[in-house]
């Protein structure tokens, strides 16, 4: 089975966001940068897959720039085979890295195509659709269960309410959800053998943007917590701050 991972560098969650100077992207000063979460199930679950069949191949790509090699040299570290990086500007606009992506996808063998459900930086949760419309194959989102028997995949989606049960036929589109599965940490032994797999570098033109971000802003400061009273006694006062002032009630 050979199965294409598709991945993205973003901030640690656990970073400290600031804007930057220009008022439309944040400053990347002191900001780690880390494999997407919700990649890391995608890259997990293609890895156990590939080691069920016995064979196979997993490839992880990315779109960015020099620096998107570290975030594919830990996916390959986890036990990936290899690695494409297509060397282009990403765009804030899902259609157009859909379309590298896609267009990389098409010339290279893929059983299967792995993705996070989203990525923590935009949440756009848009790319895995769009791929697998311009591959014009089918897809499911949103998964935590996934069986793959012959040519024949089953999908469990999670859904508002319950579960939605998808099948279809290989090749196929799949988008992974956190509790698909638990990622494996990499070995230090992972770690050494990444530094020797391929990794295939690929000048591809920088990704259209259709939409423009014309600027970013923080929320706004809570307003400081109030006590009103203890006990029963503060009910009425609370009800009328509720009523009067939230204006909640």
């Amino acid at each position: 089975m050979n199965i294409i991972v598709c991945i993205k560098r973003v901030p640690d969650s656990e970073s400290r966001i600031v804007v930057g100077s220009d008022g439309r992207s944040i400053d990347t000063q002191g900001i780690k940068f880390v494999l997407n979460p919700y990649d890391e199930y995608a890259v997990e679950e293609a890895l156990r897959l590939k080691e069920a069949a016995g064979a196979g191949t997993v490839t992880v790509m990315t779109l960015g720039g020099e620096e998107s090699k570290e975030t594919l040299r830990t996916a390959l570290a986890m036990g990936a085979d290899q690695a494409v990086l297509l060397k282009g500007e990403p765009s804030g606009d899902g259609l157009g890295t859909a379309e590298k992506l896609a267009a990389a996808i098409k010339e290279r063998e893929h059983d299967l195509v792995l993705f996070g459900k989203q990525a923590i930086d935009d949440d756009n949760l848009q790319v895995p659709a769009m791929v697998a419309e311009l591959l014009g194959l089918p897809c499911a989102t949103v998964v935590v269960e996934l069986k793959v028997e012959g040519n024949n995949v089953t999908a469990e989606r999670e859904v508002e309410g319950g579960y939605e049960i998808v099948e279809f036929e290989l090749p196929g589109v799949i988008a992974a959800q956190k509790d698909l599965n638990e990622p494996r940490y990499p070995s230090l032994k992972g770690i050494m053998a990444a530094k020797k797999k391929p990794l295939e570098e690929v000048d591809v033109a920088d990704a259209e943007a259709r939409l423009e971000v014309i600027e970013l802003v923080k929320p706004p400061e809570r307003a400081a917590g109030e006590v009103v009273g203890e006990g029963p006694d503060a009910v009425p006062e609370l009800v009328r701050k509720l009523r009067e002032e939230a204006k909640v009630l």
